[in-house]
């Protein structure tokens, strides 16, 4: 029998500043604290601890699904530690979970680090913007973030889609209706579809997973709506190859030429633990589309791309090496931090020495206007 239960082990972890909390077989219970994971408590849980901790917060129907299917996204709230986004799974027989705490507030766009151009986007009226990264990077962050900073600026009738619900946004200016995919629809693609005949101005997606999802979120921003999805991607340049490789060979000329009309721009994202103080700070590669980038896309020349966001400062385009010399320059991460998420290690440096003359000059301004 565990010394604690659930809640307890959630307490003791918020307690301790940390973002995510594990709960495994043959193990400790850990939890990431700035990024760094460490043991919550000396005991090692069995199999049947674990279920006991696991099963006690999930309802009869989570319970079903986990069996069924031997994994569970879902979301759940526990006082006075707040909102949390789980995974339940079966590893080695036993069942496991991850649990993510969730921010009490949404943190606006600036607070998360992002540039004017992600701030900028939330005003259009249609077309697709891609928010992508890998597991942890921040992307369900941003994604409220951009709901709330539209709800906040104008009138919209906003639609999300999320597996689970992280943040539960209060109803005001917009409207906004937050379906969970296992909860409120079965599927990404069945919620999607619907929420085109439900007078949609802005339609958010949790994740585009599947081929007929992606179909569904181009037609719909080729139509008149914002479309506001994540990808798991680690680059911009590969968010769009992602996006087409969910295509047939055949189909994908007529699709890039979609996408190439429809997107808007693409915002890549990690983070990294921060020098300055205890804490995460999120590094990002923005590319705009404009006609040179929508060329590309549309005659698929995506290796192109790069070089383009290199020379797109003008437009509010950045690499992910310009945000980590400017986080670099101003002491918020170290130069080996960056120097191992940097695209060209070497050249990376030259620009690192360059950059740091120039500030002894006095003549070094922000890279990320």
């Amino acid at each position: 029998m565990p010394q604690h239960d659930l809640v307890d082990y959630l307490l003791m972890a918020r307690q301790h500043g940390a973002s995510d909390l594990h709960i495994t077989a043959r193990a400790q219970p850990s939890m990431r604290v700035f990024g760094t994971l460490q043991p919550l408590t000396d005991e090692i849980l069995t199999g049947e601890d674990t279920r006991e901790l696991i099963y006690g917060v999930l309802r009869d129907s989570q319970r079903v699904r986990l069996e069924q299917e031997w994994e569970l996204d879902f979301s759940m709230e526990v006082e006075s530690a707040g909102r949390l986004r789980a995974n339940a799974r079966y590893a080695l027989g036993a069942v496991e979970a991850s649990f993510r705490f969730i921010p009490d507030e949404v943190p606006d766009l600036t607070t998360l680090g992002h540039s004017p151009t992600v701030e900028r986007w939330c005003q259009e009226k249609a077309g697709l913007i891609l928010v992508t990264g890998s597991s942890g990077s921040g992307k369900s962050h941003t994604l409220a973030s951009m709901t709330q900073t539209i709800a906040r600026q104008r009138c919209a009738n906003i639609v999300s889609i999320e597996d689970p619900v992280e943040f539960v946004f209060q109803q005001g200016y917009s409207l906004i209706h937050q379906r969970e995919v296992g909860m409120d629809t079965h599927s990404f693609a069945a919620a999607l579809r619907s929420s085109l005949r439900q007078d949609p101005d802005v339609i958010l997606l949790g994740e585009m997973r599947d081929e007929e999802t992606i179909r569904i979120a181009i037609t719909a921003a080729s139509t008149g709506h914002l479309v506001i999805a994540t990808l798991h991607t680690t680059d911009t340049g590969a968010a769009i190859t992602r996006v087409l490789d969910a295509f047939p060979e055949e189909r994908q000329r007529f699709v890039a030429a979609q996408l190439a009309a429809a997107l808007r721009g693409v915002v890549c994202q990690f983070l990294l633990p921060r020098h300055d103080k205890p804490g995460l700070v999120m590094a990002s590669e923005i590319m705009v589309v404009n006609n040179a980038i929508a060329n590309c896309i549309r005659e698929r020349r995506l290796s192109q791309l790069m070089g383009l966001i290199q020379i797109g400062s003008a437009d509010g385009m950045h690499t992910i090496d310009d945000s980590l010399l400017e986080l670099v320059l101003d002491d918020r991460i170290t130069f080996p931090d960056a120097a191992s998420h940097c695209s060209d290690v070497g050249y990376f440096q030259q620009q690192y020495q360059l950059a740091l003359k120039e500030k002894k000059k006095g003549w070094f301004g922000k890279l990320l206007g």
